[in-house]
């Protein structure tokens, strides 16, 4: 979530397997039926996850949902700030003010924002699976799937007229189709300031009791007029209960809950702690860079909010996979399933799958430095790099045929890339230069001055003088220019003398190489492995098993509950009225200030209004935006966070205090209407339509 949520574990503590009591990120097309009639006497109807399904929509940070019948969606505002990022300027900062639209000519149109409503979805397991014949070396058979996604892909679309994506389920084991309508013209309807969506900054992140308005609204347009929805969620402008049934529909990223004890390792001493060096490094660049003043701190705050919020994150992953007593119990489970595995004859070729995974992360960690510098590109941190080498990429992809092209550049990925690459989204060259120039003394450091890539790189220039160079040589800032060499294809990039094209076809063979190795000798063989240990955990623990999160829609279910900090009884929700006791303690200094528009209108809020609220549905990050529904399927809060407890959801669910962070519904309409002037946006929401 304030990722803010992102990543976890499967872990079978004995056999049978049984699930925590409120546990899974599940599958629309396979709900927990059994459980939730078991535990809570409710029966979940083919009508009502339809209905979910498609008032539920995908952003590019995460998830929302239509709350009106005319168009209009509901997300966090960390979600959202990208897009209010990019629609303010000097003179007028969007996260600083805030911002609502007096009717529908005063919305802003977002840039370079889609937006994703999940139609349909088909198992195409048989299919991929099919493609990939027995006997084939790793490098063949991940292009033989890598090409039957694609064509499933494509021919999806030509037949649908839908946006489609073939999702990997269960690590390779299972393969789905899922159709989404995709619409491109958000607007910007509604945000709160930045001060109150994230009331206690860093040091709240992740923390609980909170009182934070972390709520964007959009609405989607489509020809120029706000589209017509069937399928929206009721408002509940009474809120949530003590011990309510609640369920979230959303996105959740990625999660790590059904890989082995030797990959956890690896994340362990190695992926993790390289991740924190990189983003511990991009925070004190940001931090630096905004210390020049106030319009460079506004340009940085976006950048470094994801960044600040992704470091903690990862530190408490980090901090459960250095726990021993949940590795003993990773390990335990892994011995039994196994030994289970082994003594089932029809199960006797999966013994070694835990030893393919075990010597792929060898390569693994071999190759992360270059990998991550080179093919993921942090070495150019910038996105004048990430146009070039999309530019230079197309014109070489899009020559060969959709089947044998990178998975960015197939058919089913070109209107998302363009969206991209010809946004108008605004660049600012001095941050720019001062992301870039820390990037290259990143890689100098990391390859080392000597390493035959890093000189050509830096061509005889220190990394400051050359990302000047680079920054002073390049005119991508310009979208039309970017939109003429792309159709201009390989002869275009062949003429151009762009400084970040040069840069972008000098290290596009090494940085390929890199990807291959990762591809085929690490995914590849990873793929297959977990597959087999897909099947045996199906064949020791049934099928009743929800796959990792893939930021794909998925459906949880828990309980609106408080916990135990020790003696301290911690309620299940906090009231309006304690922000201003917070802030009055903190004597209303940063990060516990409140903006003007709280404390002029103190007298007309309804302090006892419930505020925020916690829950044991299983989120994890991309889920942040997530609609909270109850039995009837209305909306009765929006999820923006997890407690600092939770982030050990990343690899293994648990509910003793961990708990979801969501903001009432009846905190949303309050707000519109006794500090904001938004009574007409607070009726549209209630009644469901515009009046």
């Amino acid at each position: 979530m304030q990722s803010r949520l992102w990543i976890p574990l499967l872990l079978v503590l004995a056999l049978p397997y049984t699930l925590a009591a409120e546990e899974g990120m599940w599958l629309f097309n396979n709900p927990p039926r059994k459980l939730l009639k078991e535990n809570y006497k409710f029966d979940i109807t083919d009508a009502w996850l339809t209905h979910l399904q498609r008032a539920s929509v995908r952003l590019p940070h995460g998830s929302g949902s239509f709350v009106s019948a005319d168009g209009l969606v509901m997300t966090n505002h960390h979600v959202a700030s990208t897009a209010i990022q990019k629609l303010s300027t000097k003179e007028k900062d969007l996260l600083k003010l805030g911002f609502l639209a007096n009717g529908l000519t005063e919305e802003l149109k977002c840039v370079g924002e889609e937006l994703f409503i999940l139609m349909e979805i088909e198992d195409v397991t048989k299919t991929v699976k099919g493609a990939v014949k027995p006997g084939l070396s790793d490098e063949d058979a991940f292009a033989a799937r890598q090409a039957i996604i694609a064509t499933i892909q494509s021919d999806s679309e030509k037949k649908s007229g839908l946006h489609s994506e073939v999702v990997q389920l269960y690590q390779g084991n299972m393969y789905h189709l899922y159709r989404y309508k995709r619409y491109t013209d958000i607007r910007l309807v509604f945000a709160p300031e930045q001060q109150i969506a994230f009331f206690g900054g860093d040091a709240d992140n992740f923390a609980y009791p909170r009182y934070d308005l972390d709520v964007t609204l959009f609405r989607v347009y489509e020809d120029g007029k706000p589209i017509k929805v069937e399928h929206f969620l009721k408002w509940n402008d009474a809120g949530v209960s003590d011990d309510e049934l609640v369920f979230v529909s959303g996105h959740p990223g990625k999660t790590s809950r059904l890989q082995t004890l030797a990959e956890l390792e690896y994340l362990r001493d190695k992926g993790y702690p390289y991740l924190l060096q990189r983003l511990n490094r991009w925070e004190v660049m940001g931090m630096v860079f905004a210390g020049q003043g106030q319009e460079a701190d506004r340009r940085a705050k976006d950048f470094l909010f994801g960044v600040a919020n992704s470091r903690k994150a990862r530190l408490g992953g980090l901090a459960g996979l250095q726990d021993p007593a949940m590795m003993k119990k990773k390990t335990a489970a892994e011995k039994n399933l196994r030994e289970a595995a082994a003594k089932n004859p029809e199960l006797k070729d999966v013994g070694g799958a835990w030893d393919v995974i075990s010597k792929v992360q060898k390569i693994r960690a071999k190759n992360i430095s270059r990998h991550t510098l080179l093919e993921q590109g942090a070495a150019f941190n910038t996105s004048l790099f990430s146009y070039a080498r999309t530019l230079v990429r197309a014109a070489d992809e899009y020559a060969k045929p959709n089947e044998k092209r990178l998975e960015e550049f197939t058919d089913a990925n070109k209107k998302r890339l363009e969206l991209g690459l010809f946004s108008k989204r605004p660049i600012y060259e001095d941050f720019e230069l001062a992301k870039l120039e820390d990037a290259l003394g990143w890689m100098t450091e990391e390859l080392g001055n000597n390493d035959p890539m890093v000189k050509k790189i830096l061509a005889g220039k220190a990394p400051r003088q050359r990302a000047i160079e680079l920054i002073q040589g390049t005119k991508l800032t310009d979208p039309e220019l970017r939109k003429k060499l792309y159709e201009g294809g390989e002869e275009a990039i062949d003429a151009s003398d762009d400084a970040m094209i040069q840069l972008a076809k000098l290290i596009d063979a090494d940085a390929r190489k890199v990807r291959t190795i990762i591809d085929t000798q690490v995914s590849e063989p990873s793929r297959q492995a977990y597959d087999k240990i897909a099947q045996a955990k199906f064949a020791v623990e049934g099928t009743d098993i929800y796959p990792d999160a893939t930021f794909t829609l998925r459906l949880s279910y828990g309980s609106v509950k408080g916990y135990k900090e020790g003696k301290k009884d911690i309620p299940f929700e906090t009231h309006m009225g304690g922000a201003f006791e917070k802030s009055a303690a903190n004597d209303n200094k940063a990060p516990y200030d409140l903006p003007e528009s709280w404390l002029k209108n103190k007298d007309k809020i309804n302090l006892k209004k419930s505020f925020n609220f916690i829950c044991t549905n299983d989120i994890i990050g991309g889920n942040s935006g997530s609609p909270v529904v109850n039995r009837k399927g209305e909306v009765v809060g929006l999820i923006f966070d997890g407690n600092i407890q939770s982030l050990v959801w990343d690899f293994v669910y648990t509910d003793d205090d961990a708990r979801s962070v969501a903001v009432t519904t009846p905190a949303i309409t309050e707000a519109l209407r006794s500090i904001y002037g938004g009574g007409t946006l607070a009726d549209e929401l209630i009644s469901g339509a515009r009046k």
